[in-house]
């Protein structure tokens, strides 16, 4: 009978940091955009001294660049959204910093409380809105880089959801 376990032969399964692969400068995968969104939201630091509110219109900041990836932080006023819209070639990760926000989709309404966090890929439309009574602060990344942000229209939105050949993009 052999006397060998698991843990002997593998050490302890709770010591898994030598395991682990080293975080890569650059996020490359879904996952590490969402990875690198989440750090940023932990550390205040890196973000919360830049942040300012602009009554008549959204603003923005653009916080990081890397390797075809862009980091925004937007504040949003009460009442103030995006309307709808498109992210051309760009997928992206939404991440509620503080506050909330409402997700409009052809799908339904979805509500985003601080925390909150949104991927999606090209051809994604939706709105984005604070319905709240207080301001709330979103980090976005996007790769590639975000280059168009074309509006739309609740009834082009329907009819390029219905339509199978229908350009994401357009």
């Amino acid at each position: 009978m052999n006397s060998d376990s698991d843990l002997q032969i593998a050490g302890d399964i709770l010591e898994v940091p030598h395991l682990l692969q080293p975080p890569r400068e650059h996020p490359v995968t879904v996952a590490e955009f969402a990875g690198l969104a989440r750090s940023i939201a932990a550390d205040r630091s890196q973000w919360e001294h830049l942040v300012q509110y602009d009554a008549t219109s959204r603003w923005y900041h653009r916080l990081r660049t890397g390797p075809g990836y862009e980091v925004w932080l937007l504040s949003w006023v009460p009442g103030q959204g995006s309307g709808l819209h498109g992210h051309g070639r760009s997928s992206g990760v939404l991440t509620v910093l503080t506050g909330a926000l409402t997700e409009r989709t052809e799908r339904g309404t979805r509500a985003l409380g601080s925390g909150a966090q949104r991927v999606f890929a090209p051809g994604y439309v939706h709105e984005v809105v604070n319905d709240a009574l207080e301001p709330a602060v979103s980090l976005h990344v996007y790769y590639p880089g975000l280059t168009e942000m074309p509006m739309r229209s609740a009834q082009s939105a329907r009819c390029a959801a219905a339509s199978p050949t229908a350009d994401a993009t357009a």
